[in-house]
């Protein structure tokens, strides 16, 4: 089992990231679960999404408490948040910024930590191509690019199933440049079809 969890503020669309990735495995002939975890909280509250992908059926409901993976749609919960926690050594982390990893301070964060950290500027992909800062859609194109689990084509499909019309067009687009983006530093390229 892949385990993902999402962490960003309320409005970024966590939840959704979680639910369209999950939609993208399942067309790929996955099971897959996607949750959230919040309680009242207002826009701009830290929000997490959890998403599981298997080949065999998925019985646990608990929160991912060891992910495989985490989508940081925030850098500013990086230093608030503790982000990395359970995080597997070998696994991936794909954070919102135009930063330099080495330049996030995460060294005390991930010791011990063995697999990828990648950043992508999703939120300015999203103002390109969208006129909004909502980073989910690009995120997605990211972790696919960073991780392989999914294909790009998937992602861009669950998102056009979810958004009709030109809405669903433009973050299909900030998907494909946010995966051009991370594939550019070699991430899973070969995933892409």
């Amino acid at each position: 089992m892949f385990q993902i969890r999402i962490h960003g503020r309320g409005g970024q669309g966590v939840v959704t990231a979680a639910e369209l990735l999950a939609v993208a495995a399942f067309d790929e002939g996955l099971f897959a679960q996607a949750f959230p975890s919040f309680g009242s909280e207002r826009t701009g509250a830290p929000v997490v999404s959890y998403c599981r992908l298997d080949e065999r059926p998925i019985r646990t409901r608990e929160p991912v408490m060891v992910p495989d993976a985490i989508i940081v749609q925030d850098v500013t919960l990086v230093h608030q948040v503790d982000l990395f926690a359970g995080l597997a050594p070998t696994g991936y982390v794909i954070i919102n910024t135009s930063r330099a990893v080495s330049d996030l301070g995460l060294e005390a964060e991930l010791v011990g930590f063995t697999g990828r950290v990648e950043t992508c500027p999703a939120t300015e992909i999203a103002l390109e191509h969208l006129g909004r800062p909502l980073p989910n859609a690009a995120l997605l194109g990211g972790f696919a690019a960073l991780t392989g689990q999914v294909r790009l084509d998937s992602i861009t499909s669950a998102i056009r199933e979810r958004f009709a019309g030109a809405v669903g067009d433009k973050n299909a687009a900030a998907a494909l440049a946010a995966f051009d983006e991370v594939a550019s530093r070699g991430g899973a390229r070969a995933h892409a079809d």
